[in-house]
Parts: structure tokens; C-alpha cells; sequence
């Protein structure tokens, strides 16, 4: 007889091809990494929730590949 297993954690899957909406809804400890290099008033934007990490982080200067591990830590720590 098998022993049973424990269930894995749900893989983190935040890319920068995602959209801040898509990544803010699944994951809403994210969103203070957003406050964090955005400001406060990114969520009050018309784009947010509809444009991609990567176009974000293009138009606030900030590296994209940083940005996404930070938010993939976020994510574990909220989750």
C-alpha cells in the first residue's frame, strides 16, 4: 500500500508578461511591492490592472527581472 503524499504547494508563476491586474488579484500580498516602486497612487491609474509587468516597469524605470523576483517573494511570504 501507498503512503499518501503531501500536497505540494501551488508553484509560483509571476512573469513579467503578466498583467498587474492578473498578478494583484492572485497574489494581493503583491501589492505592496507595487506601493513600493509605483507609489501609493499606481492603483488608482487607468492602465493598472490592464497593462503587463514588463510595460509597468518600463514606464516607471525599474528593472523588470528585480521587480518580479520581488514580487515572487511577496507572494511566498503572503501565501
Amino acid at each position: 500500500m501507498q503512503e499518501p503524499t503531501k500536497s505540494q504547494p501551488e508553484a509560483l508563476n509571476i512573469t513579467k508578461k503578466m498583467t498587474t491586474g492578473e498578478v494583484t488579484e492572485k497574489y494581493p500580498a503583491t501589492k505592496a511591492v507595487f506601493s513600493k516602486y509605483f507609489g501609493k497612487s499606481c492603483f488608482d491609474c487607468p492602465a493598472f490592472g490592464t497593462e503587463d509587468i514588463n510595460l509597468a516597469c518600463m514606464m516607471h524605470n525599474t528593472d523588470v527581472e528585480m521587480f518580479v523576483n520581488e514580487l515572487i517573494e511577496a507572494a511566498r511570504k503572503g501565501n
